[in-house]
């Protein structure tokens, strides 16, 4: 667990080379170049530019490591739950389908 917590914080303080938020480019790049195994149009700037606006909670045009971590906590929501439906037996399924 410690291991990934200092994977997530070290790729969001390389992405923003020093600064406190990551820019246009910067989150560009952080999302093509580390999240591409895991979320589709990740090559898409439209689609891209469009996340970095849902996130940017306070307009700035730029992502903070709060809001940032807004994306990290949704990726891992998203897994999670993908990873429990794809461990139910299909028995399972279809009794929570029926109810």
């Amino acid at each position: 667990m410690e291991s990934a917590i200092q994977t997530v914080v070290g790729v969001f303080l390389k992405s923003a080379k020093g600064k406190e938020n990551l820019g246009e480019k910067d989150f560009q790049n952080l999302v093509k170049s580390q999240l591409h195994n895991i979320m589709t149009d990740t090559d898409s700037k439209e689609a891209v530019k469009e996340m970095r606006k849902g996130l940017d909670e306070n307009h700035d045009g730029k992502v903070s490591f709060e809001e940032y971590m807004t994306l990290v906590g949704y990726l891992a929501n998203s897994l999670s739950q993908q990873r429990c439906v794809s461990e139910e037996t299909p028995a399972e399924a279809e009794t929570e389908e029926a109810t």
